[in-house]
């Protein structure tokens, strides 16, 4: 679960990104394929919901661009617009699931840049939250495809 408008925003490929060059995304991403491409032939799961304000900031434009190497490499990706969660339970930092009985909590500055190490938690009550966050935004979610990024 991805929920901040900008992530790394002193990333050279993003300031590459955002000065014209929208590079081969694919070949870009090609260790990331290399990781997830595997799991998902021998049928893990690996999706990732967005959550995005709109209009979306620059590095979320990015973000979609580059996208393409995700489903390259065999992620399913949802986009939700950060109006239509109002309603939704979410814990406020990203994270991951992993096997529905850990989560990995990512932590952030408020420019976007990681504060360091994850955080590893496997509360039952804790993981049960963020899946159940998690499905609900899923649920409400636009695929990735469908996804039209406003002006």
């Amino acid at each position: 679960m991805e929920q901040r408008d900008v992530y790394a925003p002193d990333n050279a490929d993003f300031l590459r990104w955002r000065d014209g060059d929208h590079f081969d995304y694919i070949e870009w991403g090609q260790s990331w394929i290399d990781l997830v491409a595997p799991l998902v032939a021998r049928g893990v799961s690996v999706r990732r919901a967005r959550i995005v304000s709109e209009p979306v900031t620059d590095y979320i434009r990015f973000e979609h661009g580059v996208t393409a190497m995700n489903l390259a490499a065999g992620e399913q990706v949802r986009w939700l617009p950060r109006r239509r969660t109002s309603d939704v339970a979410v814990p406020v930092n990203d994270y991951w699931i992993f096997d529905d009985r850990m989560v990995q909590f990512n932590h952030f500055a408020g420019d976007g840049s990681s504060l360091g190490q994850p955080e590893n938690r496997d509360e039952s009550a804790l993981v049960s939250l963020c899946l159940s966050a998690f499905e609900t935004v899923w649920e409400r979610a636009i695929r990735h495809e469908d996804y039209k990024l406003s002006p």
